[in-house]
This record gives structure tokens, sequence and C-alpha cells, in this order.
């Protein structure tokens, strides 16, 4: 009889001292997977990565069994901004996070859709797919075995990825274009509105992302709880368990059968040195 394969649980890691000094923490806190910056995430200016120290990276990922890798795209990229400056300055930032990605071996970069203006949202989606394009042109993704994962964020005015079927706008632009799939934020997922606390409500949720984007095409699974309540658009992370989502929503995703190929990962607060290697051991508590 085989046995049932671990979840990849992890969390997110700070690369400061070294990309390589991510892995050793991973390791450190119990992460079977982990997601990284590639760079400072609040620069436009990326730091150039040392040759030895992404192939020490890869080797260290190797003998722990760090997979997969995902990165999390800089925070100042907005490929849905009106302005051509600020969208050409976000187009090149995000292909130089791609070529990182590629030169690292990650498995995913994570992106969020962006925020627009504009009264017609669908526009917005669609020229955040465009600029994506645009951005890849010329990199071998498959080759390199890169997906780009679309993010739903938490809903707030202007921003777009508020709901599953914004997420599965941007994928179907891209489909047959590069590989891509999406990431799915617990507490963007419940402070946009979504019901994932009662048992029912969860079901239900799941049964419409499931509709909409595909269980499937949801690699990755940001585990975070929520400061803020139930559709008031405020993204804030609280630790597993402490927040307004509790702690059986996680449960339940972490045992769900149909999510079982997907990495897991927190992105919770850092309040104490502790508290990375107690949400990892919380969520791996809750997939037994």
């Amino acid at each position: 009889m085989s046995r049932k394969a671990p979840r990849r649980i992890g969390i997110h890691i700070s690369i400061a001292g070294g990309i390589q000094k991510a892995a050793e923490r991973a390791r450190d806190m119990g992460c079977n997977t982990l997601q990284i910056f590639s760079s400072s995430p609040r620069q436009w200016a990326a730091s150039e990565l040392s040759r030895p120290h992404c192939e020490h990276f890869l080797r260290l990922r190797e003998n722990y069994d760090l997979k997969p890798l995902v990165i999390h795209t800089n925070y100042l990229i907005n490929l849905a901004s009106s302005d051509q400056l600020f969208l050409q300055k976000s187009i090149e930032a995000f292909r130089g996070e791609v070529e990182r990605a590629l030169d690292l071996c990650a498995d995913y970069l994570v992106l969020h859709p962006g925020s627009f203006r504009g009264a017609d949202r669908s526009r917005g989606l669609l020229q955040t797919a465009a600029a994506i394009a645009a951005s890849t042109k010329g990199l071998d993704l498959v080759k390199g075995g890169l997906t780009i994962l679309i993010e739903n964020s938490a809903g707030a005015e202007f921003s777009l990825g508020g709901s599953f079927e914004q997420v599965a706008e941007v994928l179907h632009h891209l489909h047959g274009v590069i590989p891509v799939a999406a990431c799915i934020d617990t507490c963007h997922t419940h402070v946009s509105g979504y019901e994932i606390v009662r048992e029912t409500g969860f079901r239900e949720t799941l049964a419409a992302l499931d509709k909409i984007i595909g269980l499937d095409q949801v690699r990755v699974l940001h585990c975070n709880d929520a400061k803020a309540q139930r559709g008031s658009k405020l993204d804030r992370h609280q630790h597993i368990g402490a927040g307004t989502i509790g702690l059986e929503p996680f449960r339940r995703l972490l045992t769900y059968p149909l999510l079982a190929h997907a990495a897991f990962i927190a992105e919770t607060p850092f309040d104490e040195p502790e508290d990375g290697q107690r949400n990892v051991a919380t969520l791996k508590s809750l997939a037994v």
C-alpha cells in the first residue's frame, strides 16, 4: 500500500545574506517548499544574483528536498497602469523577474494583476495579459520549467483580481502564449467577500473556484489568516489561527484531495524570530 505524499508546506523567506541562506532558513523552519523575492520588492533596481550563490542554492534545494520554488514579484510592478512610462518600467522590471526566475530554476513566479483606474476592468485585465506577453517575448518558459501564477487580490478599489472571474480572464488571454496558472491567497479570498469560514460556504467557494479557474490550475495557495473581517477589502495578514479565518478552514484546505498537488505557503507576520517556524508547524499539524 503506497503512502500518501506529504503536503508541500512552507513560508516566504528572506534572502538576506545571499540567496543560499533562504534554503538554510527554510530547512531550519521545517519547510519542504519556499517562496522568496529574487531582489528587493520595493526598488526598481534589482541586485545582480551571484552565480556561486545561485549554484549553492540549487544544491541545497536538492539536498533539502525544497520544491517547488516560488518567487514573488516586486510590489512596484503594475502591468495595468494607464501611465505609459510607469507601464514600460513595469514591463522591464517584470522581464527581469522572469529572467532571474529562470536563472534560479524556479517553478513558479507569482504576479498581482495590478491596479487599473479606468471604468472597464476587462480592459485592465487585457492590458495586464498583453504586458505579460510582451515582457516574456523571446524567453523560453517551457524549457525553463517556469509557470507564471496570477494571484487573486483583496478586492480594493481599482485593484484587479478581486474575483475568481478576473483571475480566470487573465489566464484565458494567456493560455497558449506562455505557461500560466493561479495562486489563491486565503486572506485575499476572505476579505474580498468569499465565504471560507463556515464549512458549507467553504465548499461552495471551492466549487466556484473549480468551475471558474479549475482546482488543477491552482498551483500555490498563500495560507494567511486575516486581521480584517470578511468583505472588508483590507489586506492585513495574521498568524494562522489567530485571525478572522481561524484554524478549521486551513485544515479543510490542507486535507482537500483535489488540492494535494499544490504548494501551501504562508506569508504571515514575523513579529518574533520564531514566528515563521511556528506558523509552518501549525500548517503541518493541520495537514494530517
